[in-house]
């Protein structure tokens, strides 16, 4: 089998829907991607591990070619958001080359990566392989991050340095926040409002909490700070409030869903311990039983040191600082593994998650000549 060139790798990848979603209505496999990837590597002498999660439907690759230490990993996730198809000027599942750009779902973020990778990696498989070189594609990325968290040391063993293909503009990324999502749920006594002692209200209780939720924010806003981001401190937002059902009954239940974005050096088990002891005495003060729940298993925050090995490497490349970013990625999970960790691909996150999602055209050469530089660097010449 000879291997398609990158448009088409592009367009075959695009061309299998791969959403993750929490909702029932979204959510399918990436198996097929996967697979797909896995003969390719195979194809040009990778050793490709198809690893599934839970769900059959949904797994994880890993494929690897060489062997030692201190090799490299290249990363990224098999999956995309829902789209709305009213929107687009094009299928999503079908590549449409216009105005210099590919549109398609998934394009930037972030089948593309893949293909360029592969492409990039080719003409290398004829040298000395000195350290390994290892292609992770991920599941769920979009929605749990469930293939992230399914990872274990073994699966990126003899490697040491990682770079994930999320769309940066090729600007190396060396930090991000983290986020949680958590719901508050109060649960009260209905009763007839004529009469307030013949129940007791779970929006009255919910007032408290969310003066609370205000005094922690400003509190963690005064004793944390990260210049390197855009807007230094944590961030705490009130997202949205479902209480009662009529006007003339006392509110029984009540919640609240809310998002917290964590800087690096803030942990997420704290960050939860330090909410259930603050809503401990409104509960009892209250009379009313307050749960927290997170509504998924958040991100831990990410920052790889500006003075480590892979991010003095990658500026050099590039010849470009690495910054900091806003939303998060999996970079949290593969530093766990004990991997030095940067984000940087080609596209950009503007593009991401919208309708015409696209990457330009004049993204492609420069991400397979930096992604062969990379490859060479901690690979060939380790």
């Amino acid at each position: 089998m000879t291997l398609p060139p990158p448009l088409q790798m592009i367009s075959q990848l695009v061309a299998i829907p791969s959403i993750s979603a929490t909702s029932p209505r979204w959510d399918m496999g990436n198996r097929k991607v996967v697979e797909l990837l896995a003969q390719w590597l195979e194809e040009i002498g990778f050793q490709a591990r198809v690893m599934p999660l839970a769900n059959p439907d949904k797994a994880n690759l890993v494929a690897t070619y060489g062997h030692g230490e201190g090799g490299l990993v290249l990363a990224g996730h098999t999956d995309t958001v829902p789209y709305d198809d009213s929107r687009w000027h094009s299928d999503p599942f079908t590549l449409d080359e216009r105005d210099q750009r590919l549109y398609g779902l998934g394009t930037a973020d972030m089948k593309g990566f893949f293909a360029l990778a592969i492409e990039a990696i080719k003409p290398l498989m004829e040298e000395s392989f000195k350290a390994p070189l290892i292609i992770l594609a991920t599941a769920d990325e979009e929605s749990s991050m469930d293939g992230a968290r399914a990872l274990v040391e073994n699966d990126v063993k003899g490697a040491r340095y990682a770079v994930i293909g999320e769309p940066t503009g090729l600007t190396p990324i060396r930090a991000h926040k983290g986020i949680m999502m958590e719901n508050i749920s109060i649960t009260g006594r209905s009763g007839h409002s004529s009469n307030p002692a013949l129940g007791n209200n779970a929006l009255e209780a919910m007032h408290e909490v969310l003066s609370e939720l205000l005094k922690l924010r400003a509190e963690y806003q005064a004793r944390y700070h990260h210049p390197g981001f855009d807007v230094p401190a944590p961030t705490l937002n009130l997202g949205c409030l479902h209480g009662g059902d009529n006007p003339n009954r006392i509110c029984g239940q009540a919640d609240l869903h809310f998002d917290i974005r964590p800087i690096p050096g803030m942990e997420l088990d704290a960050i939860r311990a330090e909410l259930k002891r603050r809503l401990q005495p409104i509960a009892e003060q209250r009379g009313v039983d307050i749960a927290l729940h997170p509504l998924m298993p958040g991100i831990a925050p990410f920052e790889e040191g500006a003075q480590s090995e892979l991010v003095q490497t990658v500026e050099a490349l590039t010849g470009r600082i690495s910054e900091t970013v806003g939303f998060a990625t999996e970079a949290s999970f593969l530093q766990k593994l004990g991997l030095q960790t940067l984000v940087m691909g080609p596209g950009s996150i503007d593009q991401a998650h919208q309708p015409d999602e696209f990457i330009a055209l004049d993204q492609l050469t420069p991400s397979i000549e930096l992604l062969r530089r990379l490859v060479a660097k901690f690979c060939l010449d380790s």
